[in-house]
């Protein structure tokens, strides 16, 4: 398992807050990172300090949590959820 280390937080806030509750390994963490990234750049979300931000990093967590491993296919299904709502 991987502590998430404090030196990588950055843009990615929400989403490290949420793997740090969570110890996994290097590659998985990797791959929850991108999604969260290519999933705000897909909704057009610039601000992560944004509310929507930290939704996103759930949904993308969860999305994650259920499997599927490739970050492109983990965008797909977050923006078509978060769409919804």
């Amino acid at each position: 398992m991987l502590e998430v280390p404090r030196l990588e937080r950055g843009s990615g806030l929400a989403i490290y807050r949420l793997l740090e509750k969570h110890p996994m390994g290097a590659e998985e963490v990797k791959c929850l990172v991108a999604a969260y990234e290519q999933t705000l750049r897909a909704l057009g979300i610039q601000d992560r300090g944004d509310p929507l931000a930290e939704l996103v990093a759930r949904k993308v967590f969860e999305i994650g949590q259920e499997g599927l491993k490739q970050p492109g296919q983990i965008c797909k299904l977050a923006v078509k959820e978060l769409r919804i709502l």
